[in-house]
């Protein structure tokens, strides 16, 4: 089921960064030391933008990356 919160992802194994593009502000988000387990069940999640809730945002360090 696609998400109305989240435009876009991007995963990196070898850094474990989960990059994630949000629709209403456009912005994207660096989310560090993701394990490929868990950026896997997010993959598959049924419900992407509450398992985004529920095990990244406000529990993983990220930081907003300016696009050029």
């Amino acid at each position: 089921m696609p998400t109305t919160s989240i435009r876009k992802t991007e995963y990196d194994p070898e850094t474990r960064v989960l990059s994630v593009w949000f629709v209403a502000s456009g912005t994207r988000y660096d989310y560090e030391a993701v394990p490929p387990e868990t950026y896997a069940a997010f993959r598959n999640a049924f419900v992407k933008g509450r398992f985004f809730n529920d095990h990244f945002r406000d529990r993983c360090r990220h930081r907003p990356i300016a696009e050029a």
